[in-house]
Order: structure tokens, then C-alpha cells, then sequence
């Protein structure tokens, strides 16, 4: 398992440059969430200059999501930060502020870190330090030891991108509120096309699924399916994942990439 994870190091050092044209700092990407065409709320992620955490380079993104104001007896309004290395493989930095129902906001805090304590199957060990305050009140301070990199869910999406046009299965480890679980994406390389409202014409994409091992906001995980745009910019168009309610739909609805099209099939 180590021989293949540092095969799959090597080939994302060696696709370096289509990567390159993959990031584009000031992209913004606004995405609605439905249900039974049933508007659920927004999500907008935005990607933001490079920077520099614990003394590395590292990519800087904010995912902004928002329910919608017209569904009854329930708000929420989350915003992610995420700070993650350049090769996509590991998460750095992490915190959410999150707000439900009322003025009453949560806090979390993920800090990605090399471990002193070496683990018995691995030189190179890990921790991951969750912690979480509601109300300014800290109420959790986890450790979490691991053998292999972890990422967070926003470092997973551009990873997802980075890989779209591969033939490739990959499990990462990935982290999810208190515990660490396995995503699997299954990208098969080929083209397809999608239909989307904000575009009147089909779009060519790469199509992938994969399994989510955790559970994370309003109940995500299981089986998901997403399509990328089938060009340097791997730009997500649609997606199906489940959640407490079902299978909702995440359609791309407006988009801010400078010199970006969606391709056409």
C-alpha cells in the first residue's frame, strides 16, 4: 500500500504544469443543492492566493454555503477555510464557523501536523488535532494519530479535480468532523456529456464515483457521482451525493474563471 500511495506522489509531481492551469486564484464557483427540485441552499467556493503556513507554500481556499431562506424552521449558514500542501495529498490547516437556526455559531479548528511519535507500521506518522467551541466555549480537543496523510473534504475536491481525467482508483483518508475516514474515488478516464441550466448546450465531461466512509453536514457520505469539465480547468459541473433526506443534486449555476468556457460536447 505504501509502494502504490508514493506511485500516486510521483505522478501528481509529474502532472505539475496541467495542475498549474487547473488553480486559478480568483476563481469562484456558486453551485445550488436540490432535492426533488427542491432548492435547498448554495454553496460558493472561492479560490484565494497562495500563502504560506508553518513555513511551506500552500493553496488557500473558502467554501461559503447557505441555506435557503424560503425553507421553514431551519437556517444554516457555514463558511470553510482550508489551507492545503501543493501537492493536494495532505491537508495543513482547516476551520469552519457554522451557524444553525439562530444566532448560536460553532466553531472547529483542524490542525494537520507531523507526529514526534513514531507509529509502529510507519516512519512517517501523523497527527491531526481536532477542536471545537460552541458559544466561544471550547468543548472538544482531539488528537487523532494516523500512518498515512490525511485531507479535509475541501482539499478532496480540488484532489477529485487534479485526477478527473485519469484512469485511477485511490483511497484517501479523509477527515470529517471527530474521525478519520476513507473516501474512494473510481475515475475511469472517459468523456461524457451533461446538460446544465446555466449552459444551452451539453457540456463534455469526465464522469467518476466513489464511496464516502464518514458522515459529515446534513448527513453526507455514501455514494456519490460527480462530472468535471473535460478540459485543463476540471471544473465541477454536477454532482449526486447522499444525504439524510437522499440524493441531492449540486448543479454549477454561475462561475468566475477568467478565460473559461464550459467545453462543449
Amino acid at each position: 500500500m505504501r509502494k502504490y500511495f508514493l506511485c500516486l506522489i510521483i505522478f501528481l509531481i509529474a502532472s505539475l504544469q496541467i495542475f498549474s492551469q487547473m488553480i486559478q486564484v480568483g476563481e469562484e464557483l456558486t453551485y445550488e443543492v436540490s432535492y426533488l427540485k427542491i432548492k435547498l441552499g448554495t454553496v460558493r467556493i472561492v479560490t484565494l492566493p497562495d500563502t504560506v503556513f508553518q513555513g511551506e507554500k500552500v493553496y488557500h481556499s473558502k467554501v461559503f454555503i447557505r441555506s435557503n431562506p424560503g425553507i421553514p424552521f431551519y437556517s444554516l449558514r457555514a463558511i470553510f477555510n482550508s489551507f492545503m500542501d501543493t501537492t493536494l495529498t495532505e491537508g495543513k490547516f482547516f476551520e469552519a464557523n457554522t451557524q444553525e437556526n439562530n444566532n448560536e455559531w460553532g466553531y472547529q479548528k483542524i490542525t494537520f501536523q507531523k507526529s514526534e511519535q513514531k507509529n509502529k507500521t510507519s516512519n512517517d506518522s501523523r497527527t491531526v488535532r481536532v477542536e471545537k467551541w460552541f458559544n466561544n466555549e471550547k468543548i472538544n480537543d482531539t488528537i487523532i494519530f494516523s500512518d498515512k496523510k490525511v485531507i479535509d473534504g475541501s482539499t478532496l475536491f480540488f484532489l477529485a479535480r487534479r485526477l478527473a481525467d485519469r484512469k485511477l482508483n485511490i483511497k484517501i483518508p479523509t477527515i470529517m468532523d471527530l474521525t478519520v475516514g476513507n473516501t474512494r474515488l473510481n475515475f475511469t478516464g472517459k468523456t461524457d456529456k451533461i446538460k446544465i441550466k446555466a449552459v444551452n448546450y451539453p457540456i463534455k465531461v469526465f464522469h467518476f464515483d466513489g464511496n464516502a466512509e464518514w458522515v459529515a453536514l446534513y448527513g453526507l457520505g455514501d455514494k456519490f457521482q460527480g462530472w468535471f469539465s473535460a478540459d485543463e480547468a476540471r471544473v465541477p459541473i454536477f454532482a449526486k451525493m447522499n444525504v439524510y433526506l437522499g440524493s441531492v443534486n449540486i448543479e454549477l449555476t454561475n462561475w468566475k474563471r477568467e478565460g473559461w468556457t464550459p467545453p462543449k460536447f
